[in-house]
């Protein structure tokens, strides 16, 4: 193509009909009737197994799920996560089991939310929520401990004040996941195979695919179009 047949290429780029890339508006939907002055701003929803910033979940009687395996420091492929256990005080357990995680820190400046160690976690003590907008004035604050990343008492996440949670974040934790546990398997989809979590009970498991197209009532309107009445439901609510 030679030197000045690139730049030809990029300057076509730049023109209104053979734009293929959008500004980014910072996961917003900008609606406007016909150019007017008013506008509505509105949030895009969100994907049900959207990764974002993790929470270490509690069993309903309170107990921690994580048992300190540290079996997802050692997938994490941007070695990001840092875990080390403890044993359990006989008298007064943190976790079921022998030992518990004493150490938990997650470096989200090194974070590349693949959810592997959700998939590792032999007990889904750890989750990924769907927030991802976060972002930090110093390096200390992107380092998450297990006082940031441990739900309370409610079973809710911990906001920080960097932190823009909306409604229905912390719902579907890793629906990937859960929808197909044990560790992946695709035969496990719609089936429930973990336990309960504080707040919340036993979360509902992803509806099948051929219940998610069962579940689409599709019709047709007096102008001759196809609508349906289900096109973003692809999950059981709870």
């Amino acid at each position: 193509m030679g030197y000045l047949g690139g730049f030809l290429v990029t300057f076509r780029q730049h023109g209104r009909k053979n734009r293929v890339t959008t500004q980014y508006s910072g996961g917003r939907l900008f609606k406007r009737k016909k150019r007017s002055a008013s506008a509505m701003d509105v949030k895009v929803e969100k994907p049900e197994r959207l990764h974002g910033r993790h929470v270490l979940n509690r069993y309903e009687d309170g107990m921690e799920k994580c048992i300190g395996c540290e079996l997802c420091a050692a997938v994490c492929p941007a070695k990001c996560i840092h875990v080390r256990g403890a044993d359990n005080d006989p008298d007064n357990p943190t976790s079921p089991g022998e030992r518990f995680g004493w150490i938990y820190e997650i470096n989200y400046l090194r974070c590349i939310h693949c959810d592997l160690c959700v998939e590792a976690c032999p007990t889904e003590a750890i989750t990924e929520t769907k927030l991802f907008e976060f972002s930090f004035t110093n390096r200390k604050d992107a380092i998450y401990t297990k006082n940031e990343l441990l739900v309370g008492d409610d079973g809710k996440p911990r906001h920080m004040p960097w932190e823009d949670w909306r409604p229905g974040e912390d719902q579907h934790t890793s629906a990937w996941m859960r929808a197909t546990a044990s560790a992946g398997d695709a035969s496990f989809v719609g089936v429930v195979s973990w336990a309960g979590e504080r707040g919340y009970g036993v979360r509902a498991a992803e509806a099948t695919q051929a219940e998610a197209d069962s579940s689409a009532d599709t019709s047709i309107t007096s102008d001759g179009t196809t609508s349906s009445s289900a096109q973003t439901k692809s999950s059981v609510t709870h």
